[in-house]
């Protein structure tokens, strides 16, 4: 009896913090309309913020808490609503997951690179101090964390229900103009539903300090362990989220002493334990009401991702294979890898753009599906043998169609939490798994850290060397461009385009939505099951840190801040995160502030997302078909490749720092490709301009256009700028 009321005790401890936390996501959802990815990563700054304050400069408690909960936490939230999620009030949902998400990455990296992953010293409130309560010795620190959380409940309550300023905060998320027409300021009512959330979060972060430790990740990853509490409240009642906080903090405790240990150490794994709340999230999101179909919002997105021609497809698989055989002979071997790095993880990138750019379902566990391909190929590929790269394929795919089977009926964040919750129960649990017999054969999917994985050898010919290798990664990147313009350009690339567009509409008409989303999913993670494969060979072994979640979440940022409607978005993706390894290198004497840099890099550019959502590769587009339409300048292009290619054969380009002379010709041919089209778009400029102030000089009044003369290409122009239709006027450039 004694061990139940003391396991008791401390799983109403736990889910203290939980409810905690939750309570501030809850409350930021249901007054701003803002689901918060990052809000254990902003309990996770708090917590290091605490210790710096508290441990290492040696501040009073009281002080540093002060400082932390009631300073930096209600000023960090102010900022946020002010600087970034104020800007997103129009934005589709998916922009507005996607800026959380980026936020959460961001934080990870910035902590990383302020507080190095080291041992630190950490201890809880009054440690060492305890009182009896029926018999059962309960310390302070529990005793003051489940405390905290009744006041935090009895407070939010009050807030919400029994002040101006709680009201204005629920009226403002149902209707923002209709309470802004009765006197109430949503901007502010935001502002202070921001504040409170990061404080609840830093709140809930400082607990943890004592009893997990400090580190990044594992505190940003407990905000899972949030969201499920958070979802058995359905977002919405604060009172379920706490009775949801309080079974998952006693089934974690009592798991830890009750559960059978046959079943915890030989059948399930002893990791089995971390994963509950992961799974229980997944389930949770699974018994949920099923929402609405999704039509149309009244807020259009401003996304554009044009047709991509066959034409204009084999031009660029043929760019990238020709790019890739011509500078092979210049690469040392080092430069070899990175180059083949940014080519896989663009393959692994390929697979966001069917299934999030095309059919707008988020996914956060494509390096999941990735670290399958890779485990098949390291069981089934030895020596090269293609089969395991084959199984690994379709393997991938079916674990995609069985993730997608049960989160068919959700979108948005809620199939957002349901993917990253299989993410993060693959790293908690399915990777570490013990050895198992399947057959007669001992199989351990990781064994104790990493296995080895051969590279692709296929009917003899074996891409062993660095060279083949490349290339290998080349021809395969450029057929899987092929196949996903293909895919876009096809009758199911047009049923993916209605059902992101309206899905309320696709099922009037009677499309198939279930089938459609199945098969998106398997096609993707097929794709991304591949590149983890091609990846495996690359490293020459694989381990669950390679990809878990975390590790995915920057691939996810770069491929949307690209473009993830295109093709070239993924190409984007695979060589600024395949560059994160080389830069660093050039610049030896900065390599550590570098590394650093590129740790919070994905993070940020995925927050600028909100203001375009289009991508980079969309700018680029607009001058390289200016470029396109210009056959003086694109000869001229053409000739300065060939020239600087010769120039590089002779190896006249100076070699330094971590420049080679192949990276140099790379580097320069990228140069005369960007100032090419520049000088081919300020041309396309200086011509429309022209022709504009022709027609403000016409005979004939724009109002007379069509009846009295036949509209042409430059009235449409004409007539799109006088109505302040600038992104049209550009698609009829175009």
């Amino acid at each position: 009896m004694e061990t139940f009321l003391s396991f008791l005790i401390t799983g109403l401890a736990t889910a203290g913090i939980y409810a905690i936390g939750a309570s501030g996501l809850v409350l930021t959802y249901t007054t701003t309309g803002v689901f918060n990815f990052s809000h254990g990563a902003i309990g996770m700054m708090a917590a290091f913020l605490y210790w710096q304050l508290r441990f290492d400069w040696g501040w009073p408690a009281p002080l540093a808490l002060i400082a932390v909960l009631l300073v930096a936490a209600p000023l960090f939230g102010v900022f946020l609503e002010a600087v970034l999620f104020r800007r997103l009030q129009d934005a589709t949902e998916t922009t507005k997951l996607v800026v959380s998400v980026g936020l959460l990455a961001a934080l990870i990296g910035l902590a990383n690179w302020v507080w190095p992953p080291e041992s630190r010293t950490t201890h809880v409130f009054f440690e060492g101090r305890h009182f009896s309560l029926w018999n059962v010795n309960v310390s302070y620190s529990e005793a003051i964390i489940v405390l905290t959380a009744v006041a935090v409940a009895i407070g939010l309550r009050l807030l919400l229900y029994k002040t101006r300023a709680g009201i204005a905060m629920r009226a403002s998320v149902d209707d923002r103009s209709l309470a802004s027409l009765n006197g109430s300021r949503p901007d502010r009512s935001a502002m202070l539903a921001w504040a409170i959330g990061c404080m609840l979060a830093a709140i809930s972060g400082v607990f943890f300090v004592g009893p997990i430790g400090l580190d990044a990740v594992a505190i940003s990853l407990l905000v899972v362990n949030v969201y499920a509490a958070a979802m058995i409240g359905r977002l919405r009642s604060l009172p379920l989220t706490f009775l949801g906080a309080v079974v998952l903090g006693l089934v974690d405790a009592y798991l830890k002493v009750y559960s059978p240990r046959w079943v915890t150490n030989d059948f399930l794994g002893g990791n089995f334990i971390n994963a509950v709340p992961v799974i229980v999230l997944f389930c949770v999101l699974l018994v949920l009401p099923q929402s609405r179909l999704r039509a149309h919002g009244s807020n259009r997105s401003r996304e554009y991702f044009p047709m991509p021609t066959m034409s204009g497809g084999l031009f660029f698989a043929g760019a990238i294979v020709g790019l890739v055989a011509a500078c092979v002979g210049l690469m040392t071997d080092s430069d070899k890898i990175t180059m083949s790095n940014m080519l896989v993880y663009g393959i692994i990138a390929l697979s966001f753009v069917p299934l999030v750019g095309f059919a707008g379902q988020v996914s956060l566990c494509q390096l999941s599906f990735a670290g399958i391909g890779a485990v098949f190929m390291a069981h089934l590929g030895h020596g090269g043998n293609p089969i395991g790269l084959i199984v690994g394929v379709l393997a991938a795919a079916a674990v995609g169609a069985l993730v997608a089977l049960p989160t068919l009926r959700l979108s948005g964040i809620y199939l957002a939490l349901a993917t990253g919750a299989f993410a993060v129960a693959l790293d908690r649990w399915i990777w570490k798994l013990p050895e198992v017999s399947v057959f007669g054969h001992h199989v351990a999917i990781f064994g104790t850290a990493s296995v080895g994985v051969d590279r692709l050898k296929v009917f003899g010919v074996s891409f062993a060397g660095e060279s083949a290798q490349l290339l290998l990664f080349a021809f395969a990147f450029a057929a899987l461009a092929l196949f996903v313009v293909w895919l876009r350009r096809g009758p199911f690339g047009r049923r993916l385009l209605a059902m992101k567009d309206s899905e309320a509409a696709c099922a009037t008409i009677g499309m198939n939505l279930r089938g459609t989303r199945l098969a998106v999913f398997a096609i993707s993670a097929g794709m991304a099951g591949l590149g983890g494969a091609l990846y495996g060979g690359l490293k020459g072994s694989a381990s669950p840190g390679q990809f878990d979640f975390v590790s995915g979440l920057p691939l996810f940022m770069l491929v949307v801040v690209g473009g993830v409607g295109a093709v070239g978005g993924a190409l984007f993706a695979g060589i600024t995160l395949g560059s994160f390894s080389l830069i660093p290198a050039i610049f030896d004497t900065m390599e550590k502030f570098l590394t650093n840099v590129f740790g919070v890099l994905p993070g940020t550019l995925g927050i600028t997302m909100g203001r375009n959502p289009n991508g980079v590769v969309h700018q680029f587009r607009d001058r390289f078909m200016a470029l396109w339409r210009s056959p003086a300048l694109l000869l001229g292009l053409v000739g300065t490749e060939v020239a600087l290619r010769v120039v590089a054969g002779f190896g006249a380009f100076p070699t330094f720092g971590g420049i080679t002379s192949s990276w140099c010709w790379v580097i320069l041919s990228v140069v005369a490709l960007l100032v090419f089209a520049n000088v081919a778009e300020i041309r396309q400029g200086r011509r429309l301009q022209a022709e504009a102030t022709v027609e403000e000089f016409a005979d004939v009044p724009l109002e007379w256009v069509g009846i009295t003369t036949s509209f042409t290409s430059d009235h449409v122009r004409a007539l799109d700028r006088e109505l302040v239709l600038g992104e049209a006027a550009s698609h009829v450039a175009r």
